[in-house]
């Protein structure tokens, strides 16, 4: 079974638009699990624009599903995950400046660092995984840093998709084939929406998760908050 993550950095976004605490964080992540999803995702960047520190530490008491935390591996974030272990820290390779994530990790270039930082998360009981592309050969050497599963970067699938392009799919299905051949575990996330995401899920073998938050919540504002999580459960188990 595919889980579904909610990314809810866009609640955070709303809170501090207006300062004070509503929408409530926490009771949002609970309102998600108790609607069906199967994990809370975030991803704090260290201007706190959206996920605050402090919220990340405070999700650790509410989480009762899989609690997943991005970002960038920098000392200030390595800490404040050892502080929080959550059931999964995702590495994403952002600049500091970055409005999201928009690209995966060079497995060659920063191996000798992502297997440090990787023994450093697995020596306490945190599972990992690595934002990716496609390319082949980044998911050879993405299996030699120890981590434990990777998260496909979907950004160039969702965008050919809408344009009709379903052969888009075809590199994430091979990195997916050998991703599983090589004893990874199988994330995706980033635009995958209402819309391409049962296409996606049974393109993909072996999926265990997706994490998705802009498209959810911006789909909630219409169809709900309950409805959509239901939406995505289902099309990812049919």
């Amino acid at each position: 079974m595919t889980k579904l993550s909610v990314n809810i950095n866009k609640i955070a976004t709303l809170r501090n638009s207006r300062g004070g605490n509503v929408p409530n964080l926490l009771k949002v992540a609970r309102d998600i699990e108790e609607f069906g999803a199967q994990g809370i995702t975030i991803h704090p960047r260290p201007d706190e624009r959206h996920i605050r520190y402090q919220d990340a530490r405070d999700l650790k008491n509410t989480v009762r599903t899989e609690y997943n935390i991005e970002g960038n591996p920098i000392s200030s974030f390595v800490n404040l995950v050892l502080d929080v272990k959550p059931t999964q820290v995702t590495l994403v390779p952002d600049a500091l400046d970055a409005i999201t994530s928009n690209a995966g990790w060079d497995t060659h270039k920063h191996q000798s660092f992502l297997q440090e930082v990787i023994q450093e998360f697995q020596h306490h009981g945190i599972r990992t995984s690595i934002f990716i592309d496609t390319d082949l050969k980044l998911i050879e050497a993405a299996a030699k840093t120890g981590t434990d599963r990777i998260e496909l970067y979907t950004e160039q699938f969702a965008t050919q998709f809408k344009k009709g392009n379903k052969e888009a799919i075809q590199p994430y299905t091979e990195a997916a084939i050998l991703a599983h051949e090589l004893g990874l575990g199988i994330n995706a996330g980033h635009d995958l929406s209402l819309d391409n995401i049962q296409f996606f899920k049974k393109n993909i073998p072996n999926l265990a998760e997706v994490s998705i938050g802009h498209a959810l919540i911006a789909e909630s504002l219409y169809l709900g908050l309950e409805n959509v999580v239901n939406m995505y459960i289902h099309r990812l188990q049919s």
